[in-house]
């Protein structure tokens, strides 16, 4: 499995990331072991993320758990050192529908501390290799939402009060690295200002949703990526599962996600991205390549991704999707899947 730097940092990740959001709520404790298993020993990857806040959907009373999973699989594994974890940070602006432990709290210090010590200790770890802040402290455009209202309500904590504390955990050793996720440019700036001019510690990387139905993220944030080395971890790669197109004419698998759950639904899988999902599908087979793996593969091949963050229920889905880190996107396929893309750009948001 191919390894990229993460950001100016000098660690490096694989191109594969293992994402955990199931582990807890659609999948047991020794589903996720097996999963470790597999794609940390037997197929290479090194790279693992998860977040306080999951599984999702959150529930209060689970919130936390995939977290304890990863840190049952750590103690009973020995091995801590080959791994690179990261985890996420909740804000204010995520009470409501997202779970919080604390609903009233932002990305104020004592929060943050409050969040790394919960993590740590469900981890059982000492550190973090990577600490993101899950969605910013203010509300914005994002989560499917196209367009940007002024009037988005109270901000929370200020970003330099944020990115103080992160540099004070990674003075501390608790982290080695930080990053944003779904923020947006002006954020990503702030961030970058802030750390510039205080001299804190600089985001490595930004957590975004990126697919081949999704590409926005090329529009306004790519440039950071190029011109100050920030690592695209792209979530999402499938569209949660809707370019596998096993929900194509209409189909409701038993115990597909969007069957379970319908609070992203909308989102993910609108009636008006059917027809690129049925091009992108097609355009794989046509290479005789699965369709997850393909459409893995191509986020994988983008200049500005570090590493692609994929997720499973099953041990036949995630060795498919494992497959998207393996395979070499050529620029035939970039020429077809850009064919497809100017007829259909960006049908999910």
């Amino acid at each position: 499995m191919e390894k990229r730097t993460l950001g100016n940092t000098g660690i490096e990740v694989t191109t594969i990331c293992l994402g955990t959001m199931t582990w807890g709520q659609q999948n047991t404790e020794a589903e996720a072991h097996e999963q470790l298993d597999y794609a940390i020993d037997k197929r290479g990857i090194n790279f693992i993320d998860t977040a306080e806040i999951y599984p999702i959907p959150p529930e209060p009373e689970k919130q936390g758990r995939t977290e304890a999973y990863i840190g049952t699989w750590i103690n009973k594994r020995g091995k801590r050192d080959n791994l690179v974890i990261a985890s996420k940070v909740s804000g204010r602006t995520q009470a409501g529908n997202i779970m919080h432990r604390d609903a009233s709290a932002g990305l104020t210090r004592d929060s943050i501390r409050a969040a790394i010590e919960g993590s740590l200790t469900r981890l059982q770890t000492n550190y973090l290799d990577l600490y993101q802040v899950h969605v910013p402290d203010r509300r914005l455009n994002n989560f499917g939402v196209r367009a940007y209202d002024s009037d988005f309500g109270t901000d929370g904590a200020a970003i330099e009060e944020t990115l103080a504390a992160l540099d004070e955990l990674v003075k501390e050793g608790k982290v080695r690295a930080i990053g944003v996720s779904n923020e947006s440019p002006w954020g990503m700036s702030e961030y970058l200002r802030i750390a510039r001019e205080k001299g804190y510690t600089r985001i490595a990387s930004i957590q975004n949703q990126y697919s081949l139905l999704n590409r926005t993220y090329e529009l306004g944030h790519s440039e950071f990526s190029f011109r100050e080395n920030i690592s695209l971890l792209a979530y999402s790669p499938l569209s949660m599962g809707v370019l596998s197109g096993k929900y194509l004419g209409g189909a409701r698998p038993e115990g597909a996600r969007h069957v379970l759950f319908k609070r992203n639904e909308d989102r993910y899988n609108p009636p008006r991205a059917q027809a690129a999902v049925e091009k992108y599908v097609s355009l794989a087979k046509e290479y005789e390549i699965d369709p997850s793996t393909f459409a893995i593969a191509f986020t994988v091949s983008r200049p500005f991704v570090t590493s692609s963050i994929i997720g499973a229920t099953t041990m036949a889905q995630l060795a498919v999707d494992i497959d998207g880190g393996e395979v070499r996107f050529t620029e035939e396929m970039k020429q077809a899947v850009t064919a497809v893309y100017n007829e259909h750009p960006d049908p999910v948001a």
